[in-house]
């Protein structure tokens, strides 16, 4: 375990699913189990046009290296892709992928849960709600729920 390079991009512009597993699986005999989660901008029960994403250049591609570090050195993975969107994104779509691949399925399934938990509380990205109404929202805070499905992997 720990060998994977991880495979870490933060972008403006859309990303293709398909595209990028095959590209961490294609003609690989190796792996068993791609694990896939996407992640997608909310309207919030129509109250949402847009959701805008800042982040720390530099320092939130190494912290989602390190996230991705940390998961390979808990399971054995072949591949971790992590890819991050910024700029105003309107409901519908895509804000993050993950995706990790593995010999057997539950190493997949949890190293791709650890890395969401992480990034959602460590990563240094902000979101900034754009009302419907045309008036900018807030900041997004930071919700309790990620915070303790973070501390169930401090344990």
């Amino acid at each position: 375990m720990g060998s994977v390079q991880p495979h870490i991009r933060i972008q403006s512009a859309d990303f293709d699913v398909g595209e990028e597993i095959s590209r961490l699986a294609g003609g690989r005999r190796d792996i068993g189990a791609v694990v896939t989660f996407t992640g997608l901008c909310r309207d919030e029960a129509g109250r949402l046009s847009a959701l805008e994403l800042e982040h720390y250049p530099g320092m939130a591609e190494a912290e989602m290296r390190r996230i991705a570090d940390e998961a390979s050195k808990r399971w054995p993975l072949q591949g971790i892709t992590v890819l991050h969107r910024h700029g105003k994104l309107k409901p519908g779509e895509n804000i993050v992928l993950v995706v990790t691949a593995s010999t057997h399925r539950q190493a997949a399934f949890e190293a791709a849960t650890f890395m969401m938990d992480f990034l959602k509380s460590r990563a240094p990205f902000w979101k900034k709600e754009h009302t419907v109404d045309g008036a900018a929202g807030d900041w997004v805070e930071a919700r309790e729920a990620d915070e303790t499905a973070l501390a169930n992997w401090l344990k």
